[in-house]
């Protein structure tokens, strides 16, 4: 933390691309799908040969729209696309095709929560632009090479107002739109495919000031984590330079996540430096009422209802609802499950411990998870009906049912003879064995000590390898520690 940084208040605007989730590209039938070998998607159209003429896809203008109903924007009815003119080296038009004196989206909000308050992110503009393709300079020891594949894909351009005033917020933000984005299917959110990527823009005044201090733009972040970074580090050296009355110039950076630091790509740029100009080769579009009144009828259930519904429906807490609709397809999975089991309690907690344990072990998303929803509840009937305890069912049986997924539960408890034992006999065999290994614990408990029972019972649990009743023990234990 700088000096003084007190004094001072940081004001962030965010400008995010997200790439939606169209099967063709923008302008043309270029197929839009990641990780295909360079240059393969790729026609006469999107690599710009004389002659061809770009025609709009309807979808990336239904998921605009989308987006924009779920911010809470004004829709533009009257609509056109500009010529952006200026030089990508990995555009073959030499142009890029994007909206600006219409945006398709205006105003709105993202509402984030810091400390538990709620504060209403204001959107500027979303609207439609293509992307760029890919310039990659470790492929080749003399040349750049670039791969033209993602030249063309339909992206929109979510711009913040000055709202923004920490790095947290920013993070805050950023995480909202991407579970939006998400909830309604039409980006996936992988920062690290480029799926979504953010522009920050940073500057800094002091506290009570009312003019926005010179801003410094650092472009391309590719994770939440490194915008939070981005941000804190540009603002320590923006207060520094205040501080020792230096002067700030507007300039646009890139951050280098592995030494923590920006560097300057190139100096002031402003709208006019574009020259947008409106496409001779795309007409204007108007959007008809009915158009969207469809589109927002048919707009999915968001986190905020899903948490709503889930503490009304399934009786679960506030902060179980979070946690199981902070992913949609986690939210999904527990659906499924509920559908199965009505004890929707122990669906949470399946899905918020061993379930998410696993995901996070094995770095994996729920659609990857081996089990489908049958399994888990089967496990979850066998508890109840006390033939298997939880904490055997959720490591054992649970680790042994993902490496034979097709088998169910009750196979494997009968093949390996897992089922609770209820056995008086047997019990009182592990209760002798466990009572004598801990003769000091015995003695202390008989003094008062009654909190050990817990171990006494978890000793003979794992004794008999899962198998013991753990009500029954404790009763066999509670008489036998009274003599």
């Amino acid at each position: 933390m700088p000096a003084n940084q007190d004094k001072y208040e940081v004001i962030i605007g965010l400008e995010v691309h997200a790439q939606l989730l169209t099967q063709s590209k923008l302008f043309c039938s270029d197929a839009a799908a990641f990780g295909n070998e360079p240059n393969t998607n790729v026609s006469p159209i999107s690599l710009a040969h004389p002659g061809t003429l770009p025609k709009v896809n309807r979808k990336a203008i239904e998921f605009a729209i989308k987006l924009g109903l779920a911010c809470n924007c004004e829709i533009v009815r009257e609509n056109y696309f500009a010529r952006k003119n200026y030089f990508y080296p990995d555009l073959p038009k030499g142009y890029q095709i994007s909206q600006h004196t219409t945006p398709i989206c205006k105003g709105g909000y993202v509402p984030i929560f810091i400390s538990a308050e709620q504060k209403n992110i204001r959107l500027n503009r979303i609207h439609l632009e293509e992307d760029a393709g890919k310039s990659l300079h470790d492929v080749d020891e003399k040349f750049t090479s670039i791969d033209l594949n993602r030249a063309g894909t339909a992206l929109v351009e979510i711009v913040t107002e000055p709202d923004i005033r920490s790095s947290e917020e920013a993070f805050q933000f950023l995480t909202e739109l991407r579970k939006l984005v998400r909830y309604l299917g039409i980006c996936n959110g992988n920062m690290e495919e480029g799926s979504l990527r953010c522009d920050a823009n940073i500057s800094v005044r002091k506290k009570g000031d009312a003019k926005l201090g010179t801003k410094v733009e650092v472009k391309n972040l590719n994770s939440i984590r490194n915008v939070k970074r981005a941000i804190d580090a540009e603002e320590a050296l923006l207060i520094d330079k205040l501080e020792n009355n230096e002067l700030i110039f507007q300039q646009t950076k890139s951050f280098d996540a592995g030494s923590g630091k920006s560097f300057v790509i190139r100096e002031k740029e402003d709208a006019e430096d574009y020259r947008y100009l409106a496409d001779a080769d795309l007409v204007p579009f108007y959007l008809p009422e009915e158009m969207i009144e469809y589109i927002k009828t048919a707009l999915p259930e968001l986190q905020r209802q899903k948490i709503q519904r889930f503490t009304q429906q399934y009786k679960l807490s506030e902060y179980d609802a979070a946690v199981l609709t902070d992913e949609k397809s986690i939210a999904d999975y527990f659906e499924n499950l509920c559908a199965l089991t009505k004890d929707y309690k122990a669906a949470a907690n399946w899905l918020t411990g061993p379930i998410k344990s696993w995901l996070n072990q094995n770095n994996s998303d729920i659609n990857d998870f081996p089990l489908p929803a049958e399994r888990i509840a089967e496990l979850i009937e066998l508890i109840n009906k006390k033939i298997l305890n939880f904490s055997f069912g959720s490591s054992k049986v649970f680790s042994e049912l993902i490496k034979q997924p097709s088998k169910s539960a009750a196979e494997l408890c009968r093949e390996n003879g897992w089922e609770i034992t209820s056995d008086e006999n047997e019990l009182e065999q592990h209760i002798s064995t466990v009572l004598k290994k801990y003769p000091d614990k015995v003695k202390e408990y008989q003094k008062g000590k009654k909190g050990l029972l817990g171990l006494f019972v978890g000793e003979v649990v794992k004794l008999s390898r899962g198998k013991a009743d753990p009500k029954k023990t404790t009763e066999l234990l509670t008489e036998k520690l009274k003599s």
